[in-house]
This record gives structure tokens, C-alpha cells and sequence, in this order.
């Protein structure tokens, strides 16, 4: 099992997930959550698959039929995932108050930060 790239398009989706860490989400529902393409989530969810974070499955007959639509494959954050990406975002986090800590003594403003 190897380690997922924590890249800020992948701390997005895993924020997103972690709104409702027992549910069964779609990728371009996170996509659309996560704000980013859905060129990149495809391949985020399968790095976090393959590293056991996210399980999948299709999504069963229903809403796909009547929609005239495919089914969808769906992600869910195993255990051990939400645990890890708590663990990723907190860490980020700490990293974020420790920086604008130091900008704030310094007494710099906090208007050049950018936000997602």
C-alpha cells in the first residue's frame, strides 16, 4: 500500500468526503464539492483506492435507469481513510495558524493569503 500525494486538490476531496464520511459519493458530485476539474478526480480517488482510504462500488439499479443515464461508480472513505485524512487536515491546519501566527507578529496582513 503506498502513500497517497497529499496535493491541494486531494485535501479538497478528502474534505468533502469527510462532510459525510459514511456516505457514498460520485465523482463529479466531488468534482463539482471540490471545486476541481473532472480531469483531476479520477485520479485522485484511484491513488486514494489504491493506498485503502476509499472503497468503491457501481452504484446499484435505480436513479440510473430512470435518469437515462450510466451508473455511477461510487467512493466511500474507509476507517482507516477518514481517520488519515482527519489526520492530513489537522496537520494543515496547525501549519496554517503557525503561519499566520509568524505573519501577524511580524504584522503583516493577512490579505495576501489566497483562499480555495
Amino acid at each position: 500500500m503506498s502513500e497517497p500525494r497529499m496535493s491541494a486538490e486531494t485535501l479538497r476531496v478528502l474534505g468533502a468526503m469527510l462532510e459525510d464520511p459514511l456516505a457514498w459519493h460520485y465523482g463529479l458530485g466531488l468534482s463539482e464539492e471540490a471545486k476541481i476539474s473532472s480531469g483531476t478526480i479520477y485520479p485522485i480517488l484511484a491513488r486514494l483506492e489504491k493506498a485503502d482510504w476509499l472503497e468503491s462500488r457501481w452504484e446499484e439499479n435505480g436513479p440510473a435507469e430512470s435518469e437515462g443515464r450510466p451508473k455511477r461508480r461510487l467512493y466511500r472513505l474507509t476507517g482507516e481513510g477518514e481517520r488519515r485524512a482527519m489526520t492530513e487536515l489537522e496537520e494543515i491546519a496547525r501549519v496554517a495558524r503557525r503561519v499566520k501566527s509568524k505573519r501577524a507578529r511580524r504584522g503583516r496582513p493577512e490579505e495576501g493569503i489566497a483562499r480555495p
